[in-house]
């Protein structure tokens, strides 16, 4: 494993940054690109191993991906690609599951140890509900087995408020004989939906009813937004540091801006000015003033949208006055790491005050200190641990290179965000 010490700036910093392009929606933009007949140009796909996975297993199917431009016979000229290896991208596991649903051979996706570890029976009611065969291990868990073949309409309720589901099921509708329509609790990440409705392919029923209309999907021609997820950590950074970044060009679909409402409810300052739209979905400039002042509580559909940014939270927590606590947020021990055990052990690792519940955490603010952190492979764990040092001072990080599955070149993009003035 790589150690890196991150060492905070000595004063606040004022920066302007670029993000990669959005993981969310590269994934699903390659796998539509996939399903269309013809030529596809998705500029400023996203970076990272995640994306590599997801590249790779569409070229076994037959798909041409080279650099921005994805080239496709259409969904049924897809071929039987026998057994793929998703690495550590649930993502990539899930969506393609869905995709694999109407298509008539045997899929099996398997993953990494981390991978092999995280939830995926979930999928499997959903998208039987619309002729679909799916196989996990009886710990729920991948390997997943698709035996793909014909499928039908139906009205499918989801009992989670998952993207990645909601997404799998959308993907495996789009080849039903006839409408299906998905609901599911609110809080989840709505891209897909969006583009869905763009292309007209479907249309909203109510807040969180979709109806899919099976048909061909045309090819893509976009620019992919900024990664709000990865944008997350430089905001925290600006919160945590009593200092200002700003983020143009990023996606701001409602799912995936939870953590500018936990930023702006404990003090920080925060300006999201939408500039334009991607499909229905809208993009544009983010800016962060830090510092944050106070706790608050994280818990309901809040606490949804700002998921993967919650072990962010527990360090602004950290140094606000008061108590934050973290509930509702379950999900976070299916992810690479138990991310809730994981975020305690990160604000503990580096002297704050934490404790975990069934469902979240507690954290006091009493500050942070330097200290060691050992990721475990975890990558938003790992760069959480590097912002870290925004205040903390001195962190050293093992493991840092889990970063690249979503962010190769984080590190560095951090420490030159604290250089800026």
């Amino acid at each position: 494993m790589t150690v890196r010490t991150f060492s905070g700036p000595s004063s606040s910093f004022h920066a302007t940054v670029i993000v990669p392009g959005d993981k969310s929606l590269s994934h699903r933009g390659l796998i539509l690109a996939a399903m269309a007949r013809g030529a596809s140009r998705l500029r400023g796909l996203g970076a990272g191993s995640d994306l590599a996975a997801t590249i790779s297993c569409l070229t076994r199917f037959g798909i041409s991906v080279d650099g921005d431009r994805v080239e496709s016979g259409g969904i049924g000229s897809w071929g039987e690609p026998g057994r793929l290896e998703c690495a550590n991208s649930g993502t990539t596991m899930r969506l393609l599951a869905g995709a694999a649903s109407g298509r008539p051979f045997v899929t099996v996706l398997d993953g990494d140890a981390s991978l092999r570890r995280r939830p995926m029976r979930r999928l499997v009611d959903p998208l039987a509900a619309l002729g679909a065969h799916l196989e996990v291990t009886g710990d729920g868990t991948a390997p997943i087995t698709v035996r793909g073949g014909t499928l039908h309409g139906a009205a499918v309720t989801i009992g989670i408020a998952s993207a990645q589901v909601r997404s799998a099921v959308a993907l495996a509708a789009l080849q039903a004989a006839e409408r299906a329509v998905i609901d599911s609790p609110p809080g989840f990440r709505d891209h897909t939906e969006r583009w869905l409705a763009a292309l007209g392919l479907g249309a909203w029923q109510s807040a969180t009813a979709f109806a899919i209309d099976p048909g061909a999907v045309p090819p893509l021609d976009l620019e992919v937004p900024g990664d709000t997820s990865s944008a997350a950590f430089l905001w925290a950074a600006a919160g945590l540091g009593g200092s200002e970044v700003t983020t143009p060009g990023v996606s701001l679909n409602p799912g995936r801006t939870g953590l500018l409402a936990v930023l702006a409810g404990m003090g920080a300052t925060v300006a999201a000015t939408e500039t334009g739209q991607v499909l229905g979905d809208p993009v544009g400039t983010v800016t962060v003033r830090g510092p944050v002042r106070h706790g608050m509580q994280v818990d309901g559909p809040l606490a949804v949208r700002s998921l993967d940014e919650l072990p962010l939270v527990g360090l602004l927590g950290a140094i606000a006055e008061g108590e934050t606590v973290v509930s509702g947020a379950g999900e976070l021990r299916g992810k690479e790491t138990d991310r809730i055990t994981s975020t305690v052990a990160l604000v503990r690792a580096l002297g704050g005050d934490a404790e975990e519940s069934a469902d979240g955490f507690r954290v006091m603010g009493s500050g942070l200190r330097p200290g060691k952190f050992e990721a475990a492979g975890d990558h938003r764990l790992a760069m959480a641990a590097a912002v870290a040092a925004t205040v903390a001072g001195t962190v050293e990080v093992v493991g840092i290179e889990a970063a690249a599955v979503s962010w190769p070149d984080f590190a560095d993009t951090l420490e030159r965000s604290w250089s800026s003035r």
